[in-house]
């Protein structure tokens, strides 16, 4: 499969480096504003540069397309592509509003083409090993889920691009940037979101106009509930977890990310994805045993870009087997749903249907 990148920013480099380990597919070519930027990048890895998403999806044969630029700008190359005949891979999130994700996925379904988005952490084991006990019954319906994602961004953060920290070209702040991992695995585990009270702030961010804080009450459809905090104003590091508890008593979780602060493309990841809670009965002490499997396993491997390649790895997959993949474009849609509601909630100071948005 030919593969193509639009936008050839920081995590793009990722997808890159991904894409060429992946066998039988082939990094072509690289779709860019910044004629320069884009020349440049193109030289780094021998593929072609474009400044055309449709011509650049023909002229190359491009079978998948991984849109990498900023939030806001994701919907006008998804659906050029699409509809030039590319199935496409988008960044995380799908998108900065609901209008855009549901143009996108509208173009999807004229094309017949797939439309994922970049959901990487559902391919962690511990994470997979979540899901798995929900499946199998092992805690009875999902009744209470938490998200507590504790992290820094500085001011040289912020100003490391000039679309960041901004409502026009970041679309929002931490909900938008970097909850979405943690918000989809809330909803993964979950199911999908049925009202939302939630509250932004920016506590400590004087030099940006979004959110670097928020936290949120979610009724499930399920019948369960659910509390998120998430927050780039506390230091040091990164804390982060995702629980889900059970009507028969049992809890699990994971530690999706720890230790010094990721940034992608910039900063690696340094700290192993761990389960770090699991009172699944008769499966207790397997905790200590899985923390240091997962361990070794993760030393053993290039973080930034292995779970990118089992993303487009399954990806591929899907479209070869004409099924939709493990992350679909409706997901993706979800978390925006998510973010959305606690804005307006916010905004409105009530709580939100998400079937009214």
């Amino acid at each position: 499969m030919n593969i193509a990148l639009v936008g050839p920013g920081k995590v793009a480099h990722l997808h890159a480096q991904a894409t060429r380990q992946i066998p039988n597919t082939k990094l072509v070519a690289i779709y860019g504003r910044t004629p320069e930027k884009t020349e440049a990048f193109a030289q780094q890895y021998s593929i072609k540069a474009y400044t055309d998403v449709a011509e650049m999806v023909t002229q190359e044969q491009v079978d998948i397309t991984i849109i990498c630029t900023p939030h806001p700008a994701h919907r006008d190359p998804t659906i050029a592509a699409l509809e030039a005949g590319s199935h496409v891979l988008v960044e995380k999130p799908l998108a900065a509003t609901l209008e855009d994700c549901d143009a996108m996925l509208e173009a999807a379904q004229r094309s017949g083409r797939q439309l994922s988005v970049i959901s990487q952490r559902r391919f962690y084991t511990p994470c997979k090993r979540i899901r798995q006990a929900i499946d199998s019954g092992k805690i009875g319906k999902p009744v209470l889920g938490t998200v507590h994602t504790l992290s820094w961004r500085d001011e040289a953060y912020y100003r490391s691009d000039p679309w960041r920290g901004s409502w026009q070209g970041e679309g929002g702040g931490v909900l938008v940037n970097q909850a979405p991992h943690q918000l989809d695995l809330l909803l993964w585990y979950m199911g999908e979101a049925e009202e939302v009270y939630g509250v932004w702030r920016n506590l400590n961010h004087p030099y940006i106009e979004v959110d670097d804080t928020a936290v949120a009450v979610v009724k499930f459809k399920n019948g369960g509930i659910g509390n998120i905090v998430v927050s780039n104003s506390q230091k040091p590091g990164i804390y982060g977890r995702v629980h889900v508890h059970g009507e028969n008593g049992a809890s699990v979780g994971v530690k999706t990310d720890g230790g010094a602060m990721f940034i992608a493309g910039m900063l690696p990841i340094l700290d192993p994805p761990v389960n770090d809670l699991w009172t699944v009965p008769g499966e207790e002490k397997l905790l200590e045993g899985w923390e240091d499997e997962d361990s070794d396993a993760f030393r053993n491997i290039d973080a930034s870009t292995y779970y990118f390649v089992q993303q487009i790895t399954e990806f591929c997959e899907a479209i070869r087997e004409n099924r939709p993949p493990l992350v679909t474009g409706q997901d993706g849609r979800r978390v925006v749903e998510l973010f959305t509601a606690i804005y307006e909630s916010t905004r409105t100071n009530g709580v939100v249907t998400i079937a009214q948005l």
